[in-house]
């Protein structure tokens, strides 16, 4: 087995400009970059939070049929946080994590082997699964399609790496509506937060330049590898013809969203010893709340199109 590379932290100033014409390049880069700090910048976990928020997730789109399956690969795993947080909800037993980004497997080993947790991983290229036909009962991944140049092919790798009847279990993709108010609000957030801070009064809420600087370059090469939005229709078409069956999309987060993303662009732009314990209490039940609201509510008489992430599930014939 070829050895996987090393993590690169601290790109130079010439890979950055070559990643601006190379997707792939820039995921690397960009997630490299962000690995050590990922989990803390997107308030991830892996306690009762977190845990609840996955396999609702997963039940959400995929029942509970099937648990707890052998054995799951998570693709573009990040730091872990589906699959880790699904394997302590017992919905996988043997877990497996691969990403294009050296410096995100270390990270999500690191954390398996924190949890006590059995998983083994790889770096690998999503549209070229570095394991044999039928491997895995159960693949699944977060936020991670809209990352991938050739989502067709990615998802013909998918079913190809998955035992017959296994199911694959995508959420976190960011839908064409939802994904243009949220940018939006994250751009408002930011100019306001960097702006305001810069009176006087409020100097001890601005963050240090350089940090501010650092951001925003990681934002702009953030902008890179973020190459697609969805529509949850267009997205079960994709997944029927790379070959799926049983597929099923559904969306969630509204109110959430409108009011996630202001909160997460203003926690960003901001000291972090200025988020207290009760400021992030108070953000995390508005968003429990928002999200039943969504759940329970909204979803019932709005278009899904609307809603900010769109989840889809399929099994291999």
């Amino acid at each position: 087995m070829t050895a996987d590379p090393a993590p690169n932290p601290h790109a130079t100033e010439e890979e950055v400009q070559a990643a601006y014409s190379d997707p792939k390049l820039a995921n690397i880069l960009y997630h490299d970059w962000e690995a050590g700090t990922y989990d803390e910048k997107w308030s991830i976990s892996y306690d009762e939070r977190c845990i609840s928020y996955a396999t609702d997730v997963f039940t959400a789109v995929a029942g509970e049929a099937g648990r707890p399956y052998p054995t799951a690969m998570e693709l573009g795993s990040g730091t872990g946080f589906f699959l880790l947080n699904l394997m302590q909800g017992g919905v996988i037993k043997k877990g497996f994590v691969t990403d294009l980004s050296p410096g995100m497997v270390q990270v999500a080993l690191r954390n398996a082997r924190n949890l006590g947790l059995d998983v083994d991983g790889r770096v690998a290229d999503a549209e070229r699964i570095p394991y044999p036909d039928d491997s895995f009962d159960l693949v699944v991944g977060h936020a991670v399609l809209h990352h991938i140049p050739d989502v067709p092919g990615a998802l013909r790798e998918v079913l190809r790496v998955l035992k017959p009847g296994g199911r694959f279990v995508f959420a976190g993709e960011p839908t064409k509506i939802g994904n243009f108010y949220a940018r939006k609000l994250g751009q408002l957030t930011w100019w306001l937060t960097t702006n305001i801070t810069k009176a006087p009064a409020l100097s001890g809420w601005r963050r240090p330049q350089e940090e501010l600087d650092e951001s925003s370059r990681a934002a702009a090469l953030e902008a890179v590898v973020d190459l697609h939005t969805f529509d949850p229709s267009e997205l079960e078409r994709m997944a029927l013809g790379a070959g799926a069956v049983d597929v099923r999309a559904v969306t969630e987060e509204f109110s959430a969203a409108l009011a996630g993303w202001p909160i997460r662009t203003f926690e960003a732009a901001v000291p972090a010893e200025k988020l207290t314990v009760r400021w992030r209490m108070f953000a995390y039940h508005l968003w429990l709340r928002l999200s039943a609201l969504d759940r329970k509510v909204l979803a019932k008489v709005l278009p899904r199109q609307l809603f900010y992430n769109v989840m889809i599930t399929g099994t291999k014939p």
